[in-house]
């Protein structure tokens, strides 16, 4: 279920890029949530992974084998997964979390996206599915997430 309130088609403005998330992991959820309250310029939208929107933004070629937690479209187009994307977001909040992005980046890719990939495989016995799979959002926020 991709429940999302929007106020038309997609248009991706300038900006960092779209989040794709898992809209039934509670965890995506959370970052999701962690990326809205920090994101001070707006800079990043939102839609669910397997949506409306991500079926028009991603190839089908490149939807295979891609994570089902969350993935990353730059302004760019490039699609960014794992420990990138979250650097990638890291780096564009504030500058407390810009540095800890580049600390970071600092890991080897390969044990970055082990940690990631061992969170991503546990994440729903550690937290639930959200209850409110379709939270209602605030009046300014809703320009943000796309179906």
């Amino acid at each position: 279920m991709n429940c999302v309130v929007s106020s038309g088609p997609t248009v991706i403005q300038a900006g960092e890029g779209i989040i794709f998330y898992d809209g039934h992991c509670a965890l995506c959820h959370a970052a999701v949530r962690f990326v809205v309250a920090r994101d001070k310029h707006a800079a990043f939208r939102f839609a669910a992974l397997g949506g409306e929107t991500f079926q028009r933004l991603v190839p089908q070629s490149a939807r295979e084998g891609l994570p089902d937690s969350i993935v990353l479209r730059t302004s760019g187009g490039e699609l960014l997964t794992r420990s990138a994307a979250v650097i990638y977001i890291l780096t564009r909040l504030s500058p407390g979390w810009r540095r800890t992005g580049k600390i970071l980046r600092i890991v080897p890719r390969g044990v970055r996206d082990w940690g990631y990939d061992l969170v991503a495989r546990i994440r729903r016995k550690i937290f639930p599915p959200p209850k409110d799979i379709c939270p209602v959002l605030p009046e300014n926020l809703r320009e943000r997430f796309e179906p």
